[in-house]
């Protein structure tokens, strides 16, 4: 949250916005929003109280409807991975099931087609790294499904040639004004290197995950072509873009 709130603060355009408290008080903005932001986890994609993920629902199906039918401006929306996993429901792009084991640290993802020509990701080198931190993973996409809206996945997991698995989802447009992001393309390399150097959690995450895992995550927050190139284009190019449209379609014609 810290990371999201310093990047929506570096747009001056953004200075009235607002936090919601979904899964805690059952909060919902309203549609008198343009830009919106869905943050990540932790926790199911599939766990709810019947409250505030029925509410949660209502929400993307009210942005959903208005962009078909309600003219200008249009509503943008940002997901982030536990959000991204419940649009992909949501939309039914793909199935939403447990992973083999956790994804903790940074990982190459490697673009489609369609990613490589996105303005989400297309000033990314491909592959690309990213920050992963999941349980839960989206594969099996219905492709009938993904061309009957108008969506495209723009990037998938890393290549694992030995690894008899497939590859999710990491990436998608589900729409011209809606996209989302398995990983985490607000984590902050150097906020990250802080958190991560804390002795207990260095600790824990060597016990669960490997000395190895850790250096390899720690060396990549530190190489300025790695996360760093996720954490400056990704969330503030959706920003910039999202603002400069709204304010166009603010303009008479």
């Amino acid at each position: 949250m810290r990371c999201i709130k310093a990047i929506v603060n570096s747009f001056p355009e953004l200075a009235g916005w607002d936090l919601f408290d979904v899964r805690g008080k059952a909060e919902l903005p309203g549609l008198d929003y343009d830009i919106y932001i869905s943050t990540g986890g932790p926790g199911s994609p599939h766990d709810g109280d019947g409250e505030w993920d029925r509410r949660y629902y209502e929400w993307l199906e009210s942005i959903w409807e208005w962009n078909r039918f309600s003219g200008q401006p249009k509503k943008h929306v940002f997901f982030i991975c536990h959000s991204f996993q419940m649009a992909c429901k949501f939309f039914r792009i793909g199935q939403v099931t447990a992973r083999k084991s956790t994804s903790f640290g940074t990982f190459l993802c490697h673009m489609t087609d369609a990613g490589t020509g996105d303005p989400l990701l297309q000033e990314l080198p491909n592959p690309f790294y990213v920050a992963d931190f999941r349980d839960w993973q989206v594969v099996q996409p219905d492709v009938e499904r993904i061309n009957e809206i108008g969506a495209s996945i723009l990037a998938l997991e890393k290549i694992r040639p030995r690894v008899p698995l497939e590859r999710a989802i990491m990436a998608m447009r589900f729409s011209g004004e809606i996209v989302g992001t398995q990983f985490h393309p607000e984590a902050d390399p150097d906020g990250m290197i802080i958190h991560f150097l804390d002795p207990e959690r260095r600790r824990k995450i060597t016990d669960e995950h490997s000395e190895r895992k850790y250096m390899r995550m720690m060396n990549h927050l530190g190489d300025p072509d790695k996360i760093s190139l996720t954490y400056e284009l990704v969330l503030p190019g959706f920003l910039y873009r999202s603002i400069r449209k709204t304010q166009q379609a603010a303009i008479p014609i």
